[in-house]
């Protein structure tokens, strides 16, 4: 079964367990609380003293979370409260504490036993936090707000200062422990697609600002699904780097990359060839477009780029050499070398031009790698540089795990996979 129709199942499951568990604990508070009873609790109160601090809302909750920590004893002594003590353990009394949660500051009472070996499960010992609450950090950092951001909102929301700086980052910083198990998971041994692109990103190091380069490795495996594989960081990026970024994706488990999709970036086709030998290299399109474009003057911009669209969608390579030299005779005056780059770079230009339609689309566009490094410049651009590398990493995971969530599977892939086996026949399992 693919990692989409587990997921898939998986959802269906938890969503009727929820049902389930909605439609129960609705039962429960019904019977505890009547309509009418709930009704007289809340006439003549304002909406503050309803859900504000200290209101009725966290009250409640305070007493329900009291209630399922003296039944917690209960199990634990094995007799309850008003009966006699099973044993020479009893109850001792309890430990009044303030916990944050989604509904702000909640008063609660640990019991105590005379052993002092009771370890509640619901709000552990020295726990000041609901499981909740931390979810909810990790969606405002995820979002790009900083630790000092978050502090003022969960400070406005709840109106509670109890969640200081060195909380928010304890919390973010648990991100870590996810991001090195991420980092060194095992890799499918075969993916068709790779695209491979790096993004700069400013980290202070050192009492300057420096720029720091995120490599970014994102693979298409073979049920249509997008994985991005893997981060790394470098001071700027080079073949080299990239090099060690393949070698490290290898030791991983990925034996075998059909097309392998990369910016014009020198000696990047060499490095890709070291570690995958038969891969194909195909540099995107719209890289190359954007390099010929820095050379041309603003008044030509429009019709050069009109002229280049004949190249990259012709219907194969020898009619896309034609267009090319078309436009080299009606350019190539003024623009020598927007021609002549293309000449340099032909053989990793144009080896999608051999694939068809289904297949064409899905190698030589940028649209899931842009995707991704948009989702993520989106998170980090009001955080104008980080305090480290660290910081950046999580904020740059949190947005990856984020991004994959809205995936779905690749526009067509039915069609792009039958054309991937007509290709690469013995490399593609049956």
């Amino acid at each position: 079964m693919s990692r989409t129709s587990e997921s898939s199942a998986a959802t269906v499951e938890q969503v009727g367990r929820t049902k389930k568990a909605d439609s129960d604990a609705r039962a429960r508070l019904e019977g505890l609380l009547p309509p009418a009873a709930l009704d007289a609790a809340l006439e003549g109160l304002s909406p503050a003293e309803i859900t504000g601090t200290g209101g009725l809302l966290t009250q409640l909750a305070g007493r329900v979370i009291d209630a399922a920590l003296a039944g917690e004893l209960s199990d634990h002594l094995g007799y309850e409260n008003g009966q006699s003590p099973a044993g020479s353990d009893r109850r001792n009394g309890s430990t009044a504490k303030t916990v944050s949660t989604d509904l702000g500051p909640v008063k609660v009472n640990t019991p105590r036993d005379r052993d002092a070996d009771f370890d509640p499960r619901l709000v552990a010992k020295r726990q000041t936090r609901l499981a909740g609450l931390d979810a909810r950090i990790l969606d405002l950092y995820a979002a790009g707000m900083s630790v000092r951001d978050i502090q003022g909102h969960l400070e406005r929301l709840y109106g509670t200062t109890s969640i200081g700086r060195d909380t928010i980052s304890r919390v973010t910083d648990q991100v870590l422990a996810d991001v090195k198990e991420w980092r060194n998971r095992p890799l499918e041994s075969l993916y068709p697609i790779l695209y491979l692109d790096a993004l700069v990103v400013k980290v202070r190091q050192d009492r300057s600002v420096t720029k720091r380069v995120c490599y970014l490795a994102l693979g298409v495996n073979l049920e249509g699904e997008r994985d991005v594989l893997g981060l790394w960081w470098q001071q700027a990026e080079g073949a080299k780097f990239w090099l060690s970024v393949l070698n490290d994706l290898h030791q991983r488990g990925v034996q075998d990359v059909l097309i392998c999709c990369v910016d014009g970036l020198t000696g990047f086709p060499e490095a890709i060839e070291a570690v995958f030998p038969r891969a194909w290299v195909q540099t995107l399109i719209v890289h190359q477009i954007r390099s010929s474009m820095r050379y041309v003057a603003y008044q030509d911009r429009k019709k050069l780029a009109a002229d280049l669209r004949p190249i990259y969608t012709a219907v194969n390579e020898q009619a896309a050499a034609e267009r090319r030299d078309e436009f080299d005779q009606k350019w190539g005056e003024k623009y020598p070398m927007i021609a002549q780059s293309w000449r340099d770079k032909w053989e990793y230009i144009t080896p999608f031009l051999s694939l068809p339609a289904d297949l064409r689309k899905a190698v030589y566009t940028t649209n899931s790698i842009e995707g991704l490094n948009r989702q993520i410049r989106k998170s980090i651009k009001t955080r104008g540089h980080f305090p480290d590398e660290d910081a950046a990493t999580k904020l740059i995971y949190l947005a990856i795990i984020r991004a994959e969530s809205k995936w779905r599977k690749t526009f067509n892939w039915t069609s792009a996979l039958r054309a991937l086996k007509i290709h690469f026949t013995d490399r593609i399992p049956d």
